[in-house]
């Protein structure tokens, strides 16, 4: 029987849920068991979850056959749960180390202390030594990763004002089983069974002043955040407590009328419009179970028990009132900027939106290409009737094939495009902050798995930011009405470091389409094109840039490594944009500049193998089933100065792609012995391709266009 039992429901959490169970399994303490409740979420939680289950013998997946909610999602894990003590975690929350350690510490303290004593039930009966409750602290991170305490709470003080929740308390197993405890259906499902569990162990509850557990305040997405009668459930939860016997006392009254009111004061939770119903609603249940002595109360306090709404208003008011000259400053500020937008702007975004306009971009206007491109030819063939438009800078019109429409970015055709486009499209961002407008449909297609760390983890490696402002990249995303995703693992990263309320399209790549669709003879005349002789195996040799390093610099001998492989092989060689037009390279018979070709896909098609190093290519290239070399010299420091997701040369299957090389001798060692390509590389290539691209067939394009341009399948991304 384990010490502890950790329950973690788990809806729509992906993006979270991998450090939440790392930091259960991770624990110094490891006498525990992890029972993870898939509460019929329909993203990859459940996923995940199996995944750790496969991976440690101590976690299991426990599977709801439809939603239930957060508490019958915890009660589920409950039942199964077989440890001596209960902890309830959210899925979107983590366990801080050496949290388990030290909840162990103080319950053996608490358990030696009264067996030192006796430890002698009130009828005779023998009771566990020790505690029934143990409360903890807990702080709160927001998503920039400001960490604090919450203001004022004391765990060693009174246990009925410690924020209510079930995730800052242990309980012992056998005290809830006994006591019937159980978790409401519905919102405040912490309420009742928190503070029954309190009142009912008296003097057995315990506190540790100690930070253990995480919470998570999510930028959008979560119950907190979503204003709406939902949150008049509170005032049943505290009704139900004083109907059933738990007892109007006077801690409990209190606690009572300051959590209302925390609710009431909380514009995330409570409308504008609903102040006043929620109020009455509130202060009549509170008359209605008003203790026989009234207990002292602020006048706040005093307010609501008494239903006086215009004396709450007054305090409320007076209390703010630096609060809302700080908010009057503000909006004076968005309106002067307002007012200096470009008047042939605001005339345009005065008129109608047109249903049949999309625009679209790529790689902050340096022409048509990635996903964005792809889509924007299925829709020419499936949905003609949508004008498609593209937004190029000046220095990149000459990139705009024949017979494409386009706009140069902030002339007067973009700014009309932008106010009466209803589609958006694009792999980056529209330059010149416009204002989207409510029928706008914004896809953020993304241009590559990510490697490496994006959006908001950036800001652990500030030395590849260069001064970007995560509140204008929060901004931007506030945008998206759907974030497209090419695997779950994607899913899972864009749904954490870009929060908003955008609904991510599990649809696969559409750049990648043709890797499934180009046929044999099409693919010879690309390389024949490229210069590829017949006969010659091709090598496209692609690294990504690095935020540390300053023009293309190739970390290998490209003349020496191409005299070495041979004249039966050519390599190709494609900078990455941000470096130029072309790599600088010097005359050799086996090395061919591609770095100014329109297309990556045509290259990756021509090619026989992969040579890259951190670029997002290796995941699209992984697709045509072909051996892929991680040539990684500078890995350590590339991880350190930008941060990665998973260790790329660890050797892992679905973590590594086929052969590793960190130096030159060992990468021409590669193609001289063979070892680019052999079972052992076709297998970790396997696994690879499962992993990050299992949504692509072909038709990510199709499936897209029919989702946001044509409307179809509307409870899912994929056909």
């Amino acid at each position: 029987m384990p010490r502890f039992s950790v329950v973690v429901p788990a809806h729509r959490v992906q993006g979270y849920l991998r450090e939440c169970l790392e930091s259960v399994l991770d624990q110094s303490y490891e006498d525990l068991e992890l029972l993870v409740v898939d509460d019929a979420s329909p993203d990859s939680c459940a996923a995940i979850a199996a995944e750790y289950a496969q991976r440690d013998p101590r976690a299991q997946l426990v599977r709801l056959a439809r939603r239930q909610g957060t508490g019958p999602a915890r009660d589920a894990g409950a039942a199964r749960a077989t440890g001596d003590w209960l902890l309830f975690l959210d899925g979107d929350d983590v366990l801080l180390p050496g949290a388990l350690a030290a909840l162990d510490r103080e319950i053996a303290r608490a358990e030696r202390a009264e067996r030192a004593e006796g430890a002698e039930g009130a009828e005779g009966d023998t009771v566990a030594p020790g505690l029934d409750v143990l409360l903890f602290g807990h702080d709160r991170t927001d998503w920039w990763e400001t960490v604090r305490r919450p203001a004022g709470e004391d765990v060693t003080g009174d246990p009925l004002a410690v924020t209510v929740a079930a995730w800052n308390r242990v309980f012992r197993r056998s005290f809830w089983s006994a006591h019937g405890l159980a978790f409401s259906r519905g919102a405040y499902e912490d309420v009742v069974p928190v503070h029954r569990a309190t009142l009912a162990a008296g003097s057995r509850v315990g506190a540790l002043d100690r930070v253990c557990v995480r919470w998570r305040e999510r930028r959008g997405g979560s119950f907190a955040k979503s204003p709406g009668r939902e949150h008049f459930a509170v005032i049943g939860r505290y009704e139900e407590l004083f109907t059933d016997g738990a007892g109007a006392t006077d801690r409990l009254y209190l606690r009572a009328v300051d959590h209302l009111l925390a609710v009431l004061d909380d514009p995330g939770r409570i409308a504008p419009g609903d102040r006043s119903a929620y109020f009455r609603a509130a202060a009549g249940m509170l008359r209605a179970h008003r203790p026989a002595e009234r207990p002292a109360m602020t006048e706040r306090q005093q307010a609501l028990v008494l239903g006086s709404y215009a004396s709450y208003r007054a305090l409320t008011r007076a209390g703010g009132r630096m609060t809302s000259v700080r908010a009057a400053l503000a909006r004076r500020k968005k309106s002067v900027r307002a007012r200096a937008m470009r008047v042939s702007y605001h005339a345009d975004l005065r008129r109608s939106l047109d249903p049949n306009l999309a625009v679209y971009g790529a790689y902050w206007n340096r022409g048509v290409s990635c996903n964005p491109a792809a889509i924007h030819a299925k829709a020419r063939e499936l949905a003609p009737h949508i004008r498609g438009v593209w937004v190029v800078s000046s220095r990149h019109k000459h990139r705009v094939p024949p017979g494409v429409e386009y706009v140069i970015e902030g002339s007067r055709r973009y700014w009309r495009a932008m106010a009466r486009a209803t589609y958006l499209v694009n792999n980056s961002s529209f330059p010149g902050g416009f204002t989207k407008r409510p029928g706008q449909v914004y896809l953020q297609t993304h241009h590559g798995t990510p490697l490496k760390k994006m959006g908001l983890d950036q800001r652990r490696y500030p030395a590849g930011t260069h001064g970007i402002s995560f509140q204008k990249v929060l901004d931007h995303t506030d945008q998206w009405d759907y974030s497209l995703s090419a695997n779950p693992h994607s899913t899972e990263v864009w749904e954490r470091v870009y929060p908003a309320a955008y609904q991510a399209l599990e649809a696969g790549y559409p750049r990648n389409d043709v890797y499934f669709t180009t046929g044999p003879d099409a693919i010879a005349e690309i390389r024949a094109g490229l210069g590829v002789r017949p006969g010659q195996r091709a090598l496209l040799y692609a690294p990504t840039h690095r935020d540390y390093q300053k023009g293309f610099l190739p970390r290998v001998d490209l003349e020496r490594f191409a005299t070495a492989l041979g004249e039966s092989w050519v390599v190709l060689v494609r900078a990455h944009y941000f470096y130029g037009a072309d790599a600088g390279l010097a005359d050799h018979p086996g090395l061919l500049d591609v770095t100014g070709h329109a297309r990556v896909e045509d290259l990756c098609l021509a090619a026989d193998a992969l040579v890259t190093d951190y670029s997002s290519l290796m995941f699209d290239y992984a697709c045509l089933d072909r051996p892929i070399v991680s040539y990684a010299p500078d890995w350590q420091a590339y991880r350190l100065a930008r941060g990665t997701y998973f260790d790329l040369l660890s050797g892992r299957p679905g973590e590594t792609p086929g052969a590793l090389a960190t130096t030159e001798d060992e990468l021409t060692a590669l193609f001289r012995d063979g070892g680019w390509d052999t079972d052992a590389t076709t297998g970790l290539r396997k696994a690879f391709r499962e992993r990050f691209c299992p949504y692509d067939d072909g038709g990510a394009a199709e499936r897209v266009v029919r989702r946001v341009f044509l409307a179809d399948h509307p409870d899912t991304g994929r056909s």
